[in-house]
């Protein structure tokens, strides 16, 4: 019996794309985008999620881009380390597609096979067909050599910790001795923390609602609103998100609201408000005179969206901190949160873009601007008033440093004591690193308003 011919499979050019080619090249043209052109890692995630519809599949592109993203030092020296000739500039995708590919292998720990066929099939995919042999080439080398290749990146601070040469210098000389126990925090990710709405709910309901929808979750040693989520989810699909009984926050972010002390009654500025975390947390708390401040409109727009689905209200205004005879009425505020624009150095493991994208030359106008917002907001504070600096910066001239010349500088104004249930000590202030306590690296200062004879 004659067999019937056999039909030669089409090439591999012109074929449909393997399973996960196409989420792969989702990812590099992401990640391409957050290295070259300074986007941010959540905004390229989410235009690139608007195109991959299967959750499992969002999962695996979010953990490739976060992951790329904080080993991108390590990783672009390793592949410079694996080509002769380096790639042209036009070829960043192709790049990009590549690390992503050795990230899966060493850091998520995918199956190496898997890998490195769906990064073939997903450089012909990415309209990159003649970097498909060198991509083939370049990984299965680097399954080779992979332990040379680890142990040469080893051997420098900058590949072993994959953080810039200026941020690793800062923070050595900031914090010498907890200098290492940093970078390693920095390069694991944060876990994901509720701040409950207490005006609608109480923890241990909503730890029982979670527990009976299967989800591991536990309650926050020392931080009466916080839940603490054993694995990372959509936060939109949790029993209780649509009905507002919480909010996503870290519990860095959370302790702001206990060092205000507000009461019932008080009149309170969020002066950096948006997206509006802190300020819906303060309303949670007490019954205020809120106003909710800032220079961005289109940011306030979240503030907007996140207090409506709370069940919060808020005066919530358009104006720059700074520039205040545009919008202060002249009345004093009780307290005054200033969370101020600063270098994020301190949730690096939560935006690790920020390695990416942050130079020691945006210190020193960071600086400039953090003590003109507070010069600016203190006569607006009542006396015996309260204000609160916080920033979720590492930096020590961000923090204490700011916080000790703006005391200098006002004979009025007395450091309060930052309990010291966490952290460490930090001049008139007080800093959580990164990872300490499960929450990031923050730094808080209290200052009240005194007569000057005090």
């Amino acid at each position: 019996m004659t067999k019937p011919p056999q039909r030669r499979p089409a090439p591999a050019s012109s074929a449909a794309p393997a399973p996960g080619a196409q989420l792969r090249v989702e990812a590099a043209r992401a990640l391409a985008r957050v290295v070259s052109e300074g986007i941010s890692l959540r905004s390229a995630l989410g235009d690139a999620n608007s195109r991959v519809a299967d959750p499992r599949d969002r999962s695996l592109l979010a953990a490739s881009l976060f992951a790329a993203s904080r080993w991108w030092l390590r990783f672009d020296a390793a592949l410079d380390a694996l080509i002769d000739k380096p790639l042209p500039p036009k070829a960043r995708e192709a790049r990009a597609l590549l690390i992503i590919s050795m990230v899966q292998i060493a850091v998520i720990g995918l199956p190496d096979y898997a890998v490195v066929a769906a990064c073939v099939d997903a450089m012909r995919t990415l309209g990159q067909p003649h970097y498909a042999g060198l991509a083939n080439a370049v990984l299965r080398r680097f399954l080779r050599e992979r332990e040379a290749i680890e142990k040469t990146l080893d051997a420098s601070e900058v590949t072993r910790h994959a953080h810039p040469r200026w941020l690793i210098d800062a923070i050595t000389r900031d914090w010498p001795e907890q200098a290492d126990t940093i970078f390693t925090a920095n390069n694991h990710q944060a876990p994901l923390t509720l701040r409950v709405n207490r005006r609608r709910v109480e923890r241990t309901v909503l730890l029982q609602r979670l527990y009976d929808a299967g989800i591991a979750a536990s309650p926050h040693a020392d931080l009466a609103d916080a839940i603490v989520l054993a694995e990372s989810t959509d936060v939109t699909r949790l029993p209780g998100y649509a009905e507002g009984l919480f909010s996503v926050q870290d519990g860095a972010a959370q302790r702001v609201v206990d060092l205000l002390d507000i009461e019932d009654g008080l009149r309170v500025l969020d002066a950096c408000a948006a997206p509006g975390g802190k300020a819906a947390h303060l309303l949670e708390r007490a019954n205020i005179e809120l106003l909710a401040l800032d220079s961005d409109a289109a940011r306030l727009d979240r503030v907007h969206e996140n207090l409506a689905r709370l069940g919060l209200d808020a005066d919530v205004a358009v104006g720059d901190a700074m520039a205040v005879a545009g919008w202060w009425d002249g009345r004093p505020f009780d307290r005054i949160l200033v969370d101020a624009p600063c270098s994020a150095t301190g949730i690096v493991r939560r935006q690790p873009d920020i390695k990416l994208h942050r130079r020691a030359a945006d210190i020193a106008p960071l600086v400039a601007g953090q003590s003109a917002l507070l010069a600016a907001l203190w006569p607006t504070l009542a006396p015996r008033g309260r204000l609160v600096y916080a920033t979720c910066s590492l930096l020590r001239a961000e923090n204490e440093d700011v916080i000790a010349t703006f005391l200098d500088a006002h004979a009025d104004a007395r450091a309060l004591p930052v309990p010291a249930n966490f952290g460490l000590e930090a001049g008139p202030g007080r800093q959580n690193l990164p990872g300490e306590n499960g929450c990031d690296g923050f730094f808080y200062a209290a200052l009240v308003k005194v007569q000057v004879n005090e």
